[in-house]
């Protein structure tokens, strides 16, 4: 069994001893204000959650999803935690330090994104295995460097993010607490255990080898439970299942919501789906009385994601032993009453809002952009670090690379190519658009100074 007091460590990232609790303002609370404030953040106000550079200002972008996560998981957390404070007696934590904690991992759990959706994560996989390119860089990479390209992660990112690049002269990155940072981490395995360990969190990943033993340390702080046989493989903080039941419950609700707004799902069917997740037949008259078709879905809306609320944070209860044993191999909403309606509106989901056709057309033409990108960079970053006398063009190439993400001096590939992946998935859907028309010649900047 994994330990709360410890799972709950207010241990920083690159500090020498754990925060103190200060009356008002815990050390989970100045995690979720530091992740807010970092311009990271910012950014997913220009990344698509489902639709890409959408002409439609309701529509959420990666931004307000995080933040609707973030609301979500803190209500999860604050739920879960007055069941683990009264269960444990533990001293100095009340549950709202536990709401924090899901609070703050949700809000930075798509903080890595690279731009346009995960057509922008596919393409990176796919550039990796099949252009001349990356195929050439992957001769001088061992194994484990391959995984990391070959399942190239926004997860991963994430967690670059917020423990390195993000504070870059600080040890620990943005140095938050050890206990956010493992709530961050749905997949705490390196890349070469993907589908191997039989685990729920081996899916995907979540550090990268240049990155690995930062998360050791957060595993350490936090008692994570390891993997036997395995040097950086872990069970999943307990927390984690509720910042993914956030996530899902946000996406799964949410974007059937964007997809009434956009004309794709009917009132009708969206009242009906809805509907059979609340079970409230009484609420009938008070969505009646609503005028507007639109206030009406959000009053369901809100139903709905309540009734979800209550309904996960009884399932992680009920399931409160074998998460703390790092042995329940199934989210939380395929454990809840609601699963089966659940279910229905995901495929509804899957079939016409995902397919929409312009959001199709903008992730087609996003693989296109992003292998553009990685083309042209990887090509200027390795002629400029293996040639004395690199072509003009390499040299004009890398001065549109921001300085932080230039590694021209190391020899070593890996790295080479990780921070060039670490400029291309800082940049927003428009950014990266443009940065494009104009490497391609598509467009030039104007002439006004």
């Amino acid at each position: 069994m994994m330990d709360w007091k410890q799972l709950l460590s207010t241990q920083r990232l690159g500090k020498d001893k754990p925060d103190v609790h200060t009356p008002g303002r815990s050390p989970f609370q100045q995690d979720f204000d530091r992740i807010s404030f970092s311009s990271a953040f910012r950014r997913l106000q220009d990344k698509a959650q489902v639709f890409p550079l959408a002409e439609n200002d309701y529509v959420r972008t990666r931004l307000t999803h995080s933040m609707e996560v973030a609301c979500i998981g803190r209500s999860l957390g604050t739920g879960v935690g007055v069941y683990i404070c009264d269960k444990y007696k533990l001293a100095g934590i009340q549950p709202s330090d536990i709401g924090a904690i899901v609070a703050a991992a949700s809000l930075a759990h798509d903080i890595g994104n690279p731009p346009m959706g995960h057509s922008g994560e596919e393409t990176i996989r796919d550039w990796f295995r099949h252009s001349v390119i990356g195929k050439s860089m992957a001769e001088d990479m061992t194994d484990k460097e391959q995984a990391d390209i070959v399942n190239y992660e926004g997860n991963a990112q994430g967690f670059r993010i917020l423990a390195k690049l993000q504070m870059p002269d600080n040890n620990g990155g943005m140095q938050l607490t050890s206990a956010t940072l493992a709530t961050f981490a749905k997949y705490p395995v390196e890349a070469i255990n993907i589908k191997k360990l039989s685990t729920i969190g081996d899916k995907k990943f979540n550090f990268f080898q240049d990155d690995r033993d930062l998360f050791a340390k957060v595993a350490a702080n936090t008692g994570l439970q390891k993997i036997s046989g395995q040097a950086y493989a872990w069970c999943r903080h307990p927390l984690v299942f509720l910042v993914e039941a956030a996530d899902d419950i946000s996406y799964q609700i949410v974007d059937f919501e964007d997809g009434h707004r956009l004309g794709i799902i009917s009132y009708d069917e969206v009242k009906k789906l809805f509907m059979d997740v609340i079970k409230n037949p009484a609420l009938e008259k008070d969505i009646d009385s609503l005028s507007d078709p639109i206030l009406k879905v959000e009053f369901m809306r809100a139903k709905a994601i309540g009734k979800l609320i209550a309904e996960v944070i009884e399932a992680f209860i009920k399931n409160h032993d074998e998460i703390l044993a790092g042995e329940l191999n199934q989210p939380l909403v395929d454990l809840i009453p609601s699963k089966e309606a659940l279910k229905v509106i995901q495929k509804r989901s899957i079939d016409d809002i995902y397919t929409y056709q312009r959001a199709v057309e903008i992730e087609a033409a996003g693989f296109e952009l992003t292998e553009g990108l990685l083309n042209t960079f990887a090509a200027a970053i390795n002629d400029c670090a293996e040639n004395e006398k690199p072509s003009y063009r390499s040299q004009k190439m890398m001065q549109l690379i921001p300085e932080k993400y230039h590694s021209t001096s190391t020899t070593i590939t890996y790295l080479r190519l990780l921070n060039l992946l670490d400029f291309i998935s800082s940049m927003t859907d428009s950014y990266a658009v443009a940065l494009y028309k104009k490497i391609k010649g598509i467009s030039l900047p104007s002439g006004n100074m």
